[in-house]
């Protein structure tokens, strides 16, 4: 009974299932979790997916005045049922969009402000933020604070999202923007999700200018949330790019570089900014120091998985598929995870990358050297301990449709590799 309930039309309406439960484990009693229902006509209810051992999942709808913000429960309108034998060969991989259906009108409403936002003081900076804020952005950083704003929301009795945890979403994701802004100067990149980079259509001025602007915006509206402990999170996230920059651009070509070195750049790069993301969205809600910790906690294991996980693409997917070259972080000197592994049983690959690839199709060898010596398998087991850590993160948080999102989250980052 492997199988995921998700995108199952019922002929009047389209379930957006989170998931029923049944997909990943066995369950000694009845189990309840939470799915949004799209109905053609528009609007948006809550459902319930029921399991008893033995028998079929049932979802049950209910009515769209019986919705609370947290996990609010109401009658049931009318129960479907569905035989899990029936669907589980037809498993459907975890979307996004389904993923952050239960905070899509916080996210509407983050993207509607963001370019007034950036835009607001100064109009000669709206057409670089129209191509990065539209280059096809997965909005992932914000929707980990919303999401993680209303698991924790429950604990401390809050019924709506506040100010803060809004405006903390929208500096997360100006943050993130500035420092993708500046990487693909750094880095020369043309192209990122498969569109012309800021510097490539604006020159590398606008670019530098643009992504500094964002960033002292960012640290602007920070500032005015008067929150210390949120201010020294969020400062010390901007500390950690230069850090993380600084510590790449210091060993490129370097294959003594250990697998610690690597994390450690890579919590720099990517997963200070998820941690803090997670963690400050725990204390605008007012929660205990041991959950907004853990809340940190599985920030920074989701931000390196998901780190790793990319790392391992670059050596999988196509060009067209990462919308960058393929194996262009080899190319630049930058070993990663599945390098790093590689070289421990292919000495061949250590003089190839010591060369910085001067001969014909040498870069070509190296990328075949890294699948034959076990680099990406290893990688992906990797991708999986940190993803395993970060499910435990969330065993302090409430059961709600919210930490349920949190979780197939982690298990979406894996799908990408499976």
């Amino acid at each position: 009974m492997m199988t995921s309930c998700r995108n199952i039309d019922l002929g009047t309406s389209v379930l957006d299932l989170i998931s029923c439960g049944c997909g990943r484990r066995q369950f000694p009693k009845t189990v309840c979790k939470i799915g949004v229902t799209r109905s053609y006509g528009g609007g948006g209810n809550l459902l319930f997916i029921r399991r008893d051992v033995g028998r079929s999942c049932k979802a049950v709808p209910t009515k769209p005045k019986e919705i609370s913000l947290v996990n609010g429960i109401g009658e049931a309108a009318k129960t479907v049922s569905f035989d899990l034998r029936q669907e589980s060969s037809s498993k459907q991989p975890i979307s996004l969009v389904n993923l952050f259906g239960v905070v899509a009108d916080d996210l509407q409403t983050l993207n509607d402000n963001l370019l007034s936002i950036v835009g607001a003081e100064n109009p000669v900076l709206i057409s670089a933020a129209e191509q990065i804020f539209g280059a096809g952005g997965k909005r992932m950083r914000p929707g980990l604070v919303f999401l993680v704003s209303r698991a924790t929301a429950e604990l401390a009795g809050l019924k709506e999202l506040t100010m803060e945890h809004r405006r903390l979403g929208e500096i997360i994701e100006m943050i993130h923007t500035a420092s993708l802004i500046h990487d693909d100067v750094l880095d020369e990149s043309d192209m990122r999700r498969g569109k012309e980079t800021v510097h490539e259509l604006f020159g590398t001025r606008v670019a530098v200018l643009a992504g500094d602007f964002m960033f002292a915006q960012a640290s602007w509206y920070l500032a005015n949330l008067e929150n210390l402990e949120v201010i020294k999170l969020i400062s010390q996230v901007i500390k950690d790019f230069a850090s993380g920059e600084i510590k790449q651009a210091s060993s490129l070509f370097d294959c003594d570089v250990t697998l610690e070195d690597y994390l450690l750049k890579s919590y720099y790069k990517t997963a200070s900014l998820v941690a803090a993301s997670t963690k400050g969205a725990a204390i605008f809600s007012r929660v205990d120091t041991d959950v907004t910790e853990q809340m940190y906690e599985f920030g920074k294991n989701l931000g390196l998985s998901f780190q790793v996980v990319d790392d391992i693409l670059d050596f999988t997917q196509s060009s067209e598929q990462l919308g960058k070259p393929a194996g262009s972080d080899l190319a630049k000197g930058n070993l990663t995870a599945p390098v790093i592994f590689a070289l421990e049983k292919e000495p061949r690959l250590r003089e190839i990358i010591e060369s910085e690839f001067c001969e014909e199709g040498s870069l070509e060898e190296g990328i075949e050297l890294v699948r034959e010596g076990g680099g990406i398998r290893r990688a992906q087991e990797l991708a999986r301990e940190k993803a395993d850590d970060a499910l435990k993160n969330l065993q302090c948080l409430p059961q709600s449709g919210f930490r349920l999102a949190l979780e197939e989250m982690v298990m979406f980052n894996l799908e990408r590799i499976d």
